[in-house]
């Protein structure tokens, strides 16, 4: 059975500004919540931050304990409900060819190319100045190509993103790279992570887009696949969770 966490933070304790700053802490904390983990369980994770709030968004094939992110990153003696818990599966069942749901997903848009403009540490370990067989991952920096690679993908997914109901465009949608045309989803939030790897003089760097918008299913079975294993590189890093939502006036999501 697959289970969808919310973990509220607090960004104020010195634990919860670690998890925040560094990806690779914030797994290790995860996966510290399931005694039961295997090592070809997929495990997603996502940060989703609103106004003043922080929560921690988890995937897992298992149930999870969390009381230990919570004693160390929470509110552990405050009123409320801190931890959300509930099965994945209703969700899952709720995807249907045509359905529309409002989605939000962090990701970490690359590319592929055979010539960087610099090469990083691993890049030269693995090849030296040799031409390489494969291309090197190189992340996209601009908007427009973020959403370029998002949209270019969804049929792999099992979806489609609408074309925009405004005229012209509002603010935050960006038109593709091949027209004018501008679709239902936005970036809202972009961070940049450096994260030491042990053996390389440079950090790894990803960067973590969220989009937010709107969607059609297209093909429910893939839609599920991309939802229980993930999008794009770097889910280890809290890249690659889709999660769904109804839309206004639609039931179930």
């Amino acid at each position: 059975m697959t289970y969808l966490s919310r973990i509220r933070l607090n960004p104020l304790r010195a634990r919860g500004r670690e998890f925040l700053r560094n990806p690779r802490t914030m797994h290790a904390a995860i996966l510290g919540g399931l005694p039961e983990h295997g090592a070809g369980d997929r495990v997603l994770w996502r940060l989703d931050t609103r106004e003043h709030r922080v929560d921690l968004l988890v995937l897992t094939p298992t149930r999870p304990d969390w009381t230990h992110i919570v004693e160390q990153a929470g509110w552990p003696q405050a009123d409320g409900e801190h931890v959300l818990l509930r099965d994945y599966t209703p969700a899952l069942g709720h995807v249907a060819h045509g359905r529309e749901f409002a989605f939000r997903l962090t990701a970490n848009p690359v590319q592929s190319t055979m010539a960087p403009d610099k090469r990083t540490d691993s890049q030269r370990a693995r090849h030296g100045e040799d031409r390489p067989t494969r291309g090197f991952r190189v992340g996209h920096r601009t908007p427009a190509h973020q959403i370029d690679w998002l949209l270019r993908r969804t049929e792999h997914w099992g979806i489609t993103i609408p074309a925009s109901r405004t005229d012209p465009p509002a603010p935050g949608m960006a038109p593709t790279l091949d027209g004018p045309t501008s679709h239902e989803v936005r970036i809202v939030s972009t961070t940049r992570h450096s994260i030491p790897k042990k053996g390389m003089t440079k950090p790894v760097t990803i960067q973590a887009v969220s989009f937010e918008g709107r969607l059609a299913v297209t093909d429910p079975d893939r839609l599920r696949t991309a939802m229980l294993t993930g999008i794009g590189p770097s889910k280890a890093y809290g890249c690659g969770l889709l999660t769904l939502a109804s839309l206004p006036g639609t039931v179930g999501g």
